[in-house]
């Protein structure tokens, strides 16, 4: 079994202060917080970002700006921004950060009802040109996927040459509208992913620590993060990312997984070396 490699969605587009003092707006409060979350063991920064008063963007130059911090501080570590941006935004929007040749952007593949009037919305036709944009630029895509059909979707597509192989996906677990976080659901998104893809498992609120040792065990890799969930524990925030990806390693060494570093977790993802 590979070494586990621990991304940390530092602060999302949706949780905001008031949900956690912690949760990062500034560039300089991104980098303390991508910090923290990397000295504990994360090898993966998930990135948005925020305008000073926490309105979520994706401006290429708020982007440069929260990249150059976070290199300052975390050299090694690998940033992966994400191109979901926030509901109702454009594509040539979310397609910013994309231009400034990260190593690894998500891309979302399927449309997925948030609940009440919010609707995430990713056509095909989105899909198709957000993943030729990475070719074209040599981003590898981490593919979102919010239930089993969207796997089936990006496994469509990579045979038509959209998408690059071997893929890496993130299953996000207990989102409304999407699949269920549960054990069964991490057994059956792993059994429906091609031979040789790596996959990630995020799981929303109170799942996120079942599902991080679901996929610890699974063979799987984790996300945890304020974007996912400001808890600790039950009634206890965390104080920092830096204490939610430390209670993962925690959980990993327990299930005796070793944590992957920077550079191993480029290997195990077949990016480039650096």
């Amino acid at each position: 079994m590979s070494k586990l490699i621990i991304t940390a969605a530092i602060c999302g587009a949706e949780v905001t202060k008031e949900n956690n003092p912690a949760v990062p707006y500034t560039i300089e409060e991104i980098a303390r917080e991508a910090k923290s979350a990397a000295d504990a063991g994360a090898a993966v920064i998930h990135l948005h970002v925020r305008e000073d008063d926490g309105t979520p963007t994706q401006s290429a130059a708020r982007f440069k700006l929260a990249m150059d911090a976070i290199r300052k501080c975390c050299p090694d570590v690998i940033i992966q921004p994400s191109t979901g941006g926030a509901v109702g935004m454009s594509n040539e929007e979310r397609l910013q950060p994309v231009t400034l040749l990260p190593e690894m952007a998500t891309l979302d593949c399927g449309t997925v009802n948030f609940g009440k009037d919010d609707i995430f919305v990713n056509s095909e036709n989105t899909i198709i040109a957000f993943g030729q944009k990475m070719i074209e630029l040599g981003v590898k895509p981490e593919v979102e996927v919010f239930d089993k059909g969207m796997i089936d979707t990006a496994i469509r597509l990579q045979n038509k040459g959209f998408i690059k192989a071997p893929m890496h996906f993130n299953f996000v677990l207990g989102v409304t509208g999407g699949i269920s976080a549960t054990l069964r659901d991490v057994v059956f998104m792993q059994g429906s992913i091609p031979a040789g893809s790596t996959f990630t498992v995020s799981g929303m609120g109170k799942a996120a620590f079942q599902m991080a040792a679901a996929s610890i065990v699974a063979g799987g890799h984790v996300r945890v993060g304020f974007e996912d969930n400001t808890y600790l524990s039950k009634g206890v925030q965390a104080k920092s990312n830096g204490e939610l990806v430390a209670k993962a390693v925690r959980i990993a060494k327990e299930l005796g997984r070793e944590i992957a570093t920077p550079a191993e977790a480029r290997a195990i993802l077949g990016l480039p070396a650096r």
